[in-house]
């Protein structure tokens, strides 16, 4: 399942690079996300290394998702990797100048690797994706409020 997803940010990507960069505070930016934890912090300047506990609510209840930084260039984008549920998860954030300020993109590819994952995939992935589809709207919408926000 791949879902991309993107918004337009009136203000420099320097502003939005971080916010995005900084997971830590995620949490008080992301309406969706209810709490974060660092496991890990970056080894040296760059953010790759971090690793960190991310609780949102899906369905009603609430699911904790270890996830990590596995490449970035400040400023450009940034990628992640969670294992869970017999699937790998895999995003990149991207920032891109435009003539209005930024424009803001998430990749999300999630692979089942279990026979379970698959067969569960495979009747349910269509609800999922619709609903990734939402949460990651919201995330990134989040994002450009906050950005905006900070601009005005």
């Amino acid at each position: 399942m791949q879902v991309t997803r993107s918004v337009e940010i009136s203000a420099p990507i320097g502003d939005v690079w971080a916010i995005v960069s900084d997971i830590e505070h995620s949490d008080s930016i992301i309406s969706g996300i209810k709490k974060v934890e660092i496991l890990e912090p970056a080894k040296g300047p760059s953010i790759v290394g971090l690793k960190w506990r991310e609780t949102r609510e899906m369905m009603g209840k609430d699911a904790a998702e270890v996830m990590w930084i596995t490449d970035a260039a400040e400023a450009s984008y940034y990628e992640t990797r969670a294992e869970s549920h017999g699937s790998i998860y895999t995003s990149r954030i991207a920032l891109e100048t435009t003539s209005s300020g930024t424009k803001l993109t998430m990749d999300f590819i999630g692979q089942p690797v279990t026979f379970t994952a698959r067969l569960l995939w495979s009747l349910t992935g269509w609800i999922a994706k619709s609903a990734l589809r939402k949460t990651i709207d919201k995330d990134l919408d989040d994002i450009k409020h906050s950005a905006e926000k900070a601009r005005s």
